[in-house]
C-alpha cells in the first residue's frame, strides 16, 4: 500500500481486516518501527485524532499534530492568486509539513456549498500533489475510510452468521453534515460479498449513484430493518440539493420499537451522536450498541494502514 485515500487503495479488504483483527489481539509483539506521523487537521476532531496517536504510538512511532487557521498560518489553496490576506500556500504548507514526518494523515471536511468542488477532492488532491511523503485520508469531503475498516472489523468480531443483512438508516440532525461516512461504508461493503447491504432515507436524501448503484433502496425505515443483523444510522445532508436540509422528522429517529423489527440487530454509529434526535438512549445504551467497540476499532484500523505504508517505504 502507498498510501490511503479510499478502499480503491486496498488490494484485498477480506485480507486487511483480517491483518487488523490479528494485530489487534497482538498489538504489542509488532517489531517497533522508529519513524514521524504528521497529523494535520483542517477541522475539529475527537476520535480521529486520539486513535490516530494512540496507533502511531502503538508501533512505535513520533507524532506531530497541527490544527490549521488555530496553530498555523492561514494557508492559501487557489491557484493563481494575489495573497493580500493569506500567510502561505498550501504548495509550501503541504511541501514542509511532508518534510518533517514519514507519513502525512490529513482530515479536511466539505464546504456542502459546491457539489462540484467537494466531489472532485479539489483539496485533498493538492494535498497528495504537493505531499513528498505518502498520505492518509483522515476524512475528506465525501469519504472517510478509516471508519470504514473499522466498521467493518467491528462487523466481523460481532456477526453472528456468515452471511448478514446491514441497513444504512439515514436520521433527522439540526445541522447539515457530509455524505462521507456514507459513502465510504457503501464503498467498502460492497467488497464483502457476504453482507446484503439495505439504504433507507426520506425522499430527497438519495445519496450520489456513483456509491449506490447496485444497493437496495427503501424509502420506508420500518420496512427496511426488517430482519436486518445490524443498524447503522447516520445523517447525512442532501446530495441532490447539495448541502440542504430538506427535513427534520423525527419520526426517521431510531428508537427501541424499531429496533424490535430487526433480528436483535447491533446498532452502530460513528460518533459523535445526538442523543434523542439521531437514535434514542434506550437504543444507544442497550447491549447491542456496539458504537464504542466501532470507536475502539479506529485504532487498530488505522495502526494497520500505518503499518502497510511504512511496511513498503
Amino acid at each position: 500500500m502507498k498510501q490511503f485515500i479510499s478502499v480503491n487503495d486496498v488490494k484485498d479488504v477480506k485480507k486487511l481486516i483480517d491483518k487488523a483483527i490479528k494485530l489487534k489481539k497482538n498489538t504489542f509483539k509488532k517489531k517497533k518501527i522508529c519513524k514521524t506521523i504528521g497529523l494535520v487537521f483542517f477541522n475539529p476532531s475527537l476520535r480521529t485524532r486520539l486513535s490516530s496517536q494512540k496507533a502511531a504510538f502503538n508501533i512505535g512511532c513520533n507524532t506531530w499534530i497541527l490544527n490549521i487557521d488555530s496553530y498555523s498560518w492561514k494557508i492559501e489553496t487557489s491557484d493563481g492568486s494575489v495573497m493580500n490576506y493569506t500567510q502561505e500556500h498550501i504548495k509550501e504548507a503541504i511541501g514542509v509539513m511532508s518534510l518533517y514526518c514519514d507519513i502525512l494523515a490529513v482530515r479536511t471536511f466539505p464546504g456542502l456549498l459546491d457539489r462540484e468542488y467537494d466531489y472532485e477532492e479539489i483539496l485533498l488532491k493538492k494535498i497528495i500533489k504537493y505531499s513528498k511523503v505518502p498520505v492518509v485520508n483522515l476524512e475528506s469531503a465525501t469519504l472517510h475510510p478509516l471508519q470504514s475498516l473499522a466498521d467493518l472489523i467491528t462487523i466481523e468480531e460481532f456477526k453472528k452468521k456468515k452471511k448478514i443483512k446491514i441497513v444504512l438508516s439515514w436520521a433527522p440532525h439540526i445541522k447539515a453534515l457530509p455524505q462521507s461516512v456514507p459513502n465510504s461504508f457503501i464503498e467498502w461493503v460492497k467488497k464483502i460479498k457476504d453482507i446484503k447491504l439495505y439504504i433507507t432515507n426520506p425522499y430527497g436524501y438519495n445519496l450520489n449513484s456513483y456509491f449506490t448503484n447496485g444497493i437496495k433502496l427503501i424509502h420506508n425505515q420500518n420496512e427496511a430493518f426488517k430482519n436486518a443483523d445490524f443498524i447503522y444510522a447516520k445523517n447525512w445532508s442532501s446530495y441532490d440539493n447539495y448541502g440542504k436540509i430538506l427535513c427534520k422528522d423525527l419520526s426517521w429517529t431510531i428508537t427501541k420499537k424499531k429496533m424490535k423489527l430487526t433480528n436483535e440487530a447491533k446498532f452502530m454509529h460513528c460518533l459523535p451522536v445526538r442523543r434523542n434526535l439521531v437514535v434514542e438512549d434506550s437504543v444507544l445504551d442497550d447491549k447491542n450498541s456496539i458504537v464504542l467497540n466501532q470507536a475502539e476499532n479506529r485504532i487498530v484500523a488505522t495502526q494497520t494502514v500505518f503499518l502497510e505504508i511504512l511496511e513498503n517505504i
